[in-house]
């Protein structure tokens, strides 16, 4: 099977459900049947968000490709990165690497598509530098799903929960989420994106139900499929 490198620390606590998740996603049955991972966990790499929104974004695009050439030089076959905002460098990433660099954006808007060929809303909650990007709402488009943001009072609740929560070393509550909740249902969405991996641990915490598609998961066991792996069959179906 193939080795897969993961450019992580973007947060800590991320990385560690990342690399819980594919242990419990992987349908095996003794060690060597699950992939072998190189797991960087670069933490202090600068803010992604803060770096996108300043345009001053050289010195997080170096950093990245950094890790990713010195994971490739040490064996890895497919690069993971559990941070959805550092895909707005995927493309030039990618463009200087010889393995692939798993697309988390591009691969969870796919899942949504693939499971409900009918979809037309999608919620997206994510930090202020993704959607600034709007790297969703282009793979959304393409696929013909209109992509929700947040109105103002309600993204400042999701950025609360990521950097004042969960980055924080706060686990938060259930009633954190409840106006996020109600903004994307009253706006007719028919499925939302957990687009950021503050909010995947947030979700691991206090469980928020189907609606909710985790790019997180679907990296995970694009991932695992990727390295030749086994994806269980209760996972491969979410």
């Amino acid at each position: 099977m193939g080795k897969l490198g993961v450019i992580g620390g973007m947060g800590p606590l991320a990385t560690e459900l990342l690399y819980r998740r594919i242990i419990e996603k992987t349908d095996a049955k003794c060690d060597q049947e699950h992939i072998d991972m190189i797991i960087l966990s670069h933490a202090s790499m600068p803010d992604r968000t803060k770096a996108i929104k300043s345009g001053d974004t050289h010195e997080v695009f170096t950093a990245l490709l950094s890790d990713a050439k010195m994971l490739e030089n040490n064996g890895a076959d497919a690069i993971a990165i559990p941070c959805n905002t550092s895909h707005f460098f995927w493309k030039p990433l990618q463009a200087e690497m010889e393995i692939p660099v798993i697309n988390m954006v591009r691969k969870t808007v796919e899942r949504i598509k693939k499971n409900n060929e009918n979809i037309k809303k999608v919620g997206l909650l994510a930090t202020d530098g993704t959607l600034y990007t709007g790297i969703y709402k282009h793979e959304c488009e393409k696929l013909e799903i209109e992509c929700v943001y947040p109105d103002e009072e309600t993204q400042k609740q999701v950025m609360n929960i990521i950097y004042n929560r969960i980055k924080a070393g706060d686990n938060g509550s259930p009633e954190d989420f409840t106006k996020i909740d109600e903004f994307l249902k009253n706006a007719g969405c028919e499925a939302a994106i957990l687009a950021c991996t503050e909010l995947s641990c947030f979700s691991q915490i206090h469980s928020l139900g189907s609606f909710y598609v985790d790019a997180l998961d679907v990296l995970c066991e694009e991932a695992i499929l990727m390295c030749g792996g086994k994806v269980k069959a209760t996972a491969d179906k979410k």
